[in-house]
């Protein structure tokens, strides 16, 4: 299964137990970031970002890059950055409605 039909289906695929890298899930999905896989300069940058373990972010859009919405803010990232971003989907629409 290729990224972006992986990406169609995550919410089937990748239960709210499971882990699936930030890029493979799709537009709109609110996720918890669970764990940073790149470099430890990079995982730094990321966390300086907002990009933290354990931060709830949702997913805006896919295309060239990557957007997605971190504490009030809009981010953009390389979908090879965001591919080392490990993340659960979020079901509970009150944990929608924290972030948005």
């Amino acid at each position: 299964m290729n990224d972006a039909q992986h990406g169609a289906h995550c919410e089937d695929s990748c239960p709210a137990s499971d882990l699936c890298p930030l890029n493979s899930v799709p537009a709109g999905t609110f996720v918890r970031i669970k764990q940073l896989s790149s470099t430890p300069d990079i995982n730094d940058r990321l966390r300086e970002m907002g990009f933290c373990e354990e931060r709830e972010i949702r997913l805006i859009s896919q295309s060239a890059s990557l957007l997605c919405q971190v504490c009030n803010a809009r981010l953009g990232l390389n979908p090879k950055i965001a591919q080392a971003i490990w993340v659960e989907p979020l079901r509970s629409a009150s944990l929608r409605k924290k972030i948005a």
